[in-house]
């Protein structure tokens, strides 16, 4: 079993940066793949981004391409969202999710989640 929480979140203006923050406990960190995932008022769950177990490979959606970083360290077990030029359409409660090994960017691949962190982005 793996547990996740999520941290970070909060409100911030349009251009500002934030960092998300997920701690992962339980063993083996290293063989799984991690992945973000938020959800708007009144829309569904949608991928936003995920790093391979092995940390050579990471996937993005096209609305974060270029302003989003997910990135990991295996010795903190944690994985980090860097959210750069946030838009006000990035605001969502944004969740953390993994699976072990593979790779995926659909959420029914995810078994474990976190309990999501909110961020607001507003002037």
């Amino acid at each position: 079993q793996v547990q996740l929480v999520e941290s970070g979140g909060g409100l911030v203006q349009p251009g500002a940066s934030l960092r998300l923050s997920c701690a992962a406990s339980g063993r083996s960190f290293g063989s799984y793949t991690m992945a973000w995932f938020r959800q708007a008022p009144g829309k569904e769950r949608e991928f936003v981004a995920t790093i391979k177990w092995s940390g050579d490979s990471t996937d993005y959606a096209d609305s974060v391409k270029g302003r989003f970083t997910i990135s990991r360290d295996n010795a903190k077990n944690t994985v980090y969202l860097q959210m750069s030029t946030v838009k006000s359409e990035d605001t969502a409660v944004y969740y953390c999710a993994a699976r072990f090994l593979g790779v995926g960017t659909a959420e029914y691949q995810y078994p474990y989640w976190g309990q999501g962190t909110q961020v607001t982005v507003s002037s």
